[in-house]
C-alpha cells in the first residue's frame, strides 16, 4: 500500500539513531546490536526509497529527508511517551493534580475540599500551590484553575466557570469604617489604598467603572501577593481590593464588608487543562465547581 506507514520497531531504531547520531549509542538505549539498528534502518530507508543518513567520519549524518523524518518521528514519539504517562497516572488508583495560585487556594478552595473530597471521591484531588504562573502543560500536572484573560491558547481545554469580579473591601476594625461604609465610591480617593504588585491594573479597573479618575487613586502600603493584602484589611490596616470568591466567605461572617459592591472585569476564573491530556475528571471536577460558585452571595 502506498500510504502504509513502516514498521513502528524500524522508526523507533530511526529516531534513536537519529537524536543520538549515533547507531552504536542508538543500539546501547535500545538493547540490541549495532547490527539490528542498521538492519531496521536500512528497511526503512528501502521502504521510503531515499537514504536518510550519510557515512561523517566515524558516525553518521542525517540527509534532509532524514531531518524532516526525524522532526516528525521524535514529535511522535515523544506524544507517545507523554500521553502514556498521562494515561497510566489517569487510572483509579492515580491522583487528579491540580495547580492553584496559593490565596485562591487558601482563601476559597480549602474551606471548600471536604465537601469536594465528599462528592467526587474518585477525584482524588492532589493540590499545588504557587503565587507565580502556574503551566499546566507541565510533567506531572492535570489541571490548573485561575483567573485569567481570554483568548484561550489553542492547545488547551478551558472551562470557563465565573467572570471575575472585584472590589473593595474593608474590616469593620477599621478606623473610618463607620464612616466610609455609608460614602460613595468618591471617597475612597482620599484613603491610602492597600493594593498587591500581582495585580496592579486592579484599582484602576474598578475606578474606571465608577467614573473616577485612576490617576486621582492613592496606593498606600503594598504586598506581594493577595493573601497577605487580604490579611492585612482583615486586621483593619485599611481598604482592599480582591475577587468577590476570595472573600465571600468573609463577607458572609461579617469580617469583612463590600459597602461598594463589586465589578466584573475582562478576566474568567477558568479550569485549564492540556488538551492532549483531556481527563474526564476534569469536565466532573468543572462542573462542581460551577456549581459552589453560583452559591457565592451575589451583590445587592
Amino acid at each position: 500500500m502506498p500510504h502504509e506507514l513502516p514498521p513502528l520497531n524500524a522508526l523507533r531504531a530511526f529516531e534513536s539513531a537519529a537524536r543520538l547520531g549515533s547507531v552504536s549509542e542508538a543500539a546501547r538505549e535500545l538493547h540490541v546490536t549495532h547490527g539490528a539498528v542498521s538492519r531496521q534502518v536500512r528497511q526503512l530507508e528501502e521502504q521510503l526509497g531515499i537514504p536518510l543518513f550519510v557515512k561523517d567520519g566515524r558516525g553518521v549524518k542525517l540527509t534532509d529527508a532524514g531531518g524532516r523524518l526525524r522532526e516528525a518521528a521524535s514529535e511522535a514519539f515523544e506524544r507517545l511517551r507523554s500521553t502514556c504517562a498521562e494515561l497510566q497516572r489517569q487510572t483509579a488508583e492515580a491522583p487528579f493534580v491540580l495547580g492553584c495560585p496559593g490565596s485562591l487556594l487558601a482563601r476559597w478552595f480549602i474551606p471548600r475540599l471536604d465537601r469536594l473530597n465528599r462528592d467526587l471521591p474518585e477525584l482524588r484531588l492532589q493540590l499545588s500551590a504557587s503565587e507565580g504562573e502556574l503551566d499546566p502543560r507541565k510533567p506531572g500536572m492535570d489541571a490548573t484553575l485561575w483567573y485569567a484573560e481570554p483568548p484561550w491558547p489553542a492547545d488547551m481545554q478551558v472551562f470557563e466557570l465565573a467572570a471575575e469580579r472585584i472590589g473593595p473591601v474593608l474590616s469593620p476594625y477599621h478606623p473610618r469604617c463607620a464612616e466610609l461604609r455609608n460614602a460613595p465610591p468618591k471617597a475612597l480617593l482620599d484613603e491610602a489604598l492597600l493594593h498587591t504588585a500581582s495585580r496592579p491594573q486592579a484599582w484602576p479597573t474598578w475606578a474606571s467603572q465608577q467614573q473616577l479618575d485612576p490617576a486621582r487613586l492613592r496606593l498606600g502600603q503594598s504586598f506581594e501577593h493577595l493573601y497577605f493584602l487580604l490579611e492585612a484589611a482583615l486586621a483593619g490596616l485599611g481598604v482592599a481590593i480582591a475577587p468577590q470568591q476570595l472573600v465571600a466567605d468573609d463577607l458572609k461572617s461579617g469580617r469583612l464588608l463590600a459597602p461598594w459592591g463589586f465589578v466584573e472585569t475582562s478576566a474568567r476564573l477558568a479550569l485549564w487543562v492540556p488538551a492532549r491530556r483531556l481527563d474526564r475528571r476534569a469536565e466532573r471536577l468543572a462542573d462542581w465547581l460551577r456549581a459552589e460558585l453560583r452559591s457565592v452571595e451575589q451583590p445587592s
